[in-house]
């Protein structure tokens, strides 16, 4: 019995070591599956840091990659910007000079087709007016014509000269000879004849129109409306004491301070014009400059640069000392048939250190 008592206990124990043993093994089953879970959970996270990682190296990559073809596109670009920047540089350049040689050329052209001369006066008695000429009375401009015509002109130059033959023929006979000796008392000049063109001349005509009945009027100075000033001036210029008569309009140009004014009778404007200034009344009185109206028209204008048919250039002439003679020798020289000379107009020789400014009529 007591040994039965023994066994039961000793099985109770082993029941219990096993219970104990189970729970144990459950246990460490599920510290196992922890185990195995943390570590496929790792896994994933060691997957999901690859892929993080391999994607961070493709955008490095794919970023370096970007950086470099930017940075070969802004090379290339900033290449282009300082090419072009040196095309342009080198345009402006080329431009500069062609605007520096077109100024140039056009300073010249100005000097040569500039006409600066005073012309002389010139008495004029008007007698009558031509048949088929409308009265004086009425309104019609006096009309006037004007022909100006520019001569020739060359600068004579140290040891050149011209001479200028009465015949043409004669400087065909000259001109066919490569040199010419002219002899002196002690030694002999050659000299080599050729034509030469003259500078660019012009010729025109101006058309002069002068209203008989219009009036312009300047330094017109008022701060009064524009309309109360166009009729100070009418009655200004009605006044018959004044020299004025009736005013049939009045046209203000506040922006230049002037004004037309149209006369009703034919002679009061001329009479007017020819005093230069006039008293008005603009609210106070006040001193205005009186001219004529007039239209400039420019008619038939020419330019031209023609070879004189009479006249021949020497040059390549030496310092041979006294100027009068050797442009007496000259002249002796081609006056001989001899010599294929002629009969001789005129003759002009520069000689050393000096320049001249040689003027030729149309017809030489």
């Amino acid at each position: 019995m007591e040994q039965k008592k023994q066994d039961s206990a000793e099985l109770q124990r082993a029941r219990d070591e096993l219970q104990a043993w189970r729970a144990k093994v459950e246990q460490a089953e599920l510290e196992k599956s922890r185990l195995i879970k943390r570590n496929l959970e790792e896994d994933e996270l060691k997957k999901e840091a690859m892929n993080q990682m391999k994607d961070l190296t493709r955008r490095r990559q794919e970023a370096e990659q970007e950086r470099k073809e930017r940075s070969q596109e802004l090379r290339a670009q900033t290449t282009r910007v300082v090419q072009k920047r040196t095309d342009l540089m080198e345009r402006l350049k080329r431009s500069r000079a062609e605007l520096e040689q077109r100024r140039a050329e056009a300073l010249r052209l100005q000097h040569r087709f500039k006409i600066c001369a005073d012309l002389p006066d010139k008495e004029v008695e008007f007698i009558k007016p031509k048949p088929g000429v409308d009265d004086v009375t009425s309104e019609a401009p006096i009309r006037g014509q004007f022909s100006v015509y520019q001569q020739g002109a060359l600068l004579l130059k140290e040891g050149q000269a011209l001479i200028t033959f009465e015949e043409e023929r004669v400087l065909s006979q000259v001109l066919q000879m490569d040199r010419c000796s002219v002899s002196f008392d002690d030694h002999t000049l050659e000299v080599k004849p050729k034509r030469f063109r003259t500078e660019p001349t012009v010729q025109f005509e101006i058309h002069l129109a002068v209203s008989r009945c219009d009036l312009d009027v300047s330094e017109v100075v008022s701060a009064m409306p524009n309309e109360r000033v166009e009729d100070c001036l009418a009655l200004s210029f009605s006044r018959p004491s004044r020299g004025g008569a009736e005013v049939q309009s009045v046209k203000f140009n506040p922006r230049k301070s002037t004004a037309r004014i149209h006369f009703q009778r034919t002679g009061v404007a001329e009479s007017l014009a020819l005093r230069g200034e006039f008293s008005a009344d603009l609210g106070f009185q006040t001193k205005v400059k009186v001219s004529p109206v007039f239209d400039v028209q420019l008619h038939k204008f020419q330019s031209s640069c023609g070879v004189p048919k009479r006249t021949l250039l020497l040059d390549g002439i030496k310092d041979t000392g006294d100027e009068e003679e050797v442009q007496d020798q000259l002249e002796i020289h081609f006056q001989k048939p001899s010599n294929g000379g002629g009969e001789i107009e005129h003759t002009k020789y520069c000689g050393p250190g000096r320049s001249v400014l040689a003027l030729l009529c149309p017809d030489h």
